[in-house]
């Protein structure tokens, strides 16, 4: 799991596991996770057709976004490198009967050994975590096949996502355990652009995502200084 060749971080991965059992707990840790899923999905949903699509989603902890994409029509195939969370996912799937394909492995396995296999692809709230952004997007453009979308999330590199996603939501509001965030991790839309371009995928959409913690509701919005959402497509 921690071979040098997985783009993972060893202390990421322990911190994350922690959390599985606890994951489903929609007032657990993974509070957040819960709250912001409908947003999310319905914002994938929006633009591209779910219905018997291949779907996977990468960096998929318990599996929130995987069984919602799979309640929607998707195929889902879902990976992650915590063997707690693939655990905690797979046996959530006995209880809801929402089936979704979990595997304990990298991107970039699942991109050698299904090349150009998914018409789209979720990866949320991942790549600040990475040590290797570049090579994470790689293996996504990668996954796609032409034509294929991806849609990501992540945290902007501002002031704001700092006050809010780490002073906020980690040490005032406790939503989250301290240590899960490190600001110089998040990244600038202008950088992530350039690391679709780098791959050959075409940026489609840029969105921003606001949550409001004391009525735990999330909605998509146009300002994208702390946390937002893309959507590049892979050319047919």
């Amino acid at each position: 799991m921690n071979e040098p060749a997985h783009n993972a971080s060893p202390e990421e991965l322990a911190r994350f596991g922690k959390l599985a059992s606890r994951w489903w707990d929609p007032d657990g840790e993974s509070r957040p996770l819960h709250d912001l899923n409908p947003a999310r999905l319905a914002w994938i949903a929006e633009r591209t057709m779910l219905r018997d699509a291949r779907v996977a989603d990468i960096g998929c902890g318990g599996g929130i976004l995987s069984e919602s994409l799979a309640r929607a029509g998707a195929r889902v195939t879902a990976i992650d490198l915590a063997p707690e969370l693939i655990d905690v996912a797979r046996l959530h799937r006995f209880e809801s009967k929402v089936e979704v394909d979990y595997r304990q492995c990298s991107s970039r396995e699942l991109a050698e050994a299904e090349p150009s296999a998914f018409d789209a692809v979720c990866c949320m709230e991942l790549i600040e975590h990475v040590p290797d952004p570049a090579a994470l997007v790689s293996d996504l453009a990668a996954l796609l096949k032409p034509g294929g979308r991806l849609f990501l999330s992540t945290l902007n590199r501002t002031p704001a996502a700092f006050a809010l996603a780490i002073v906020g939501a980690e040490y005032v509001a406790r939503l989250l355990p301290r240590g899960t965030h490190h600001y110089e991790q998040f990244l600038r839309p202008s950088e992530l652009a350039v690391l679709l371009r780098a791959v050959g995928l075409e940026l489609e959409e840029l969105s921003g995502l606001a949550y409001n913690p004391l009525t735990r509701k999330a909605h998509v919005i146009a300002r994208v200084d702390v946390n937002y959402l893309v959507c590049a497509r892979k050319p047919a």
